[in-house]
């Protein structure tokens, strides 16, 4: 699990990451994975992106392989699927 900071117990290993206006957090306990490890990340909303890159990125830095990523929801118009650098597929897709 990722999460905003503080959100999760035990030791954490975080990402710092821009937004569009300004920054954020991600974190996952120190232990979540194993150097290795495949990963394939799961989140109920893509919209610009950035979160979900981050989150690859923090898998990637704890030493997962993150070969796919996939959203329950994209909203298509934020363009978010861009920012991308592996397969990504969305359940529901809205254009506007």
């Amino acid at each position: 699990m990722l999460r905003k900071p503080r959100k999760l117990p035990g030791a954490t290993i975080g990402l710092d990451y821009a937004l569009e206006y300004g920054s954020d957090r991600i974190e996952m306990q120190a232990d979540a994975v194993v150097p290795g490890q495949r990963v394939v990340l799961l989140d109920d909303l893509l919209a610009t992106g950035g979160t979900m890159a981050a989150a690859i990125a923090l898998l990637r830095q704890a030493g997962a392989e993150v070969p796919a990523a996939a959203a329950l929801i994209e909203l298509t118009f934020l363009g978010g699927r861009t920012r991308l650098d592996l397969p990504f597929e969305a359940l529901l897709r809205y254009d506007s």
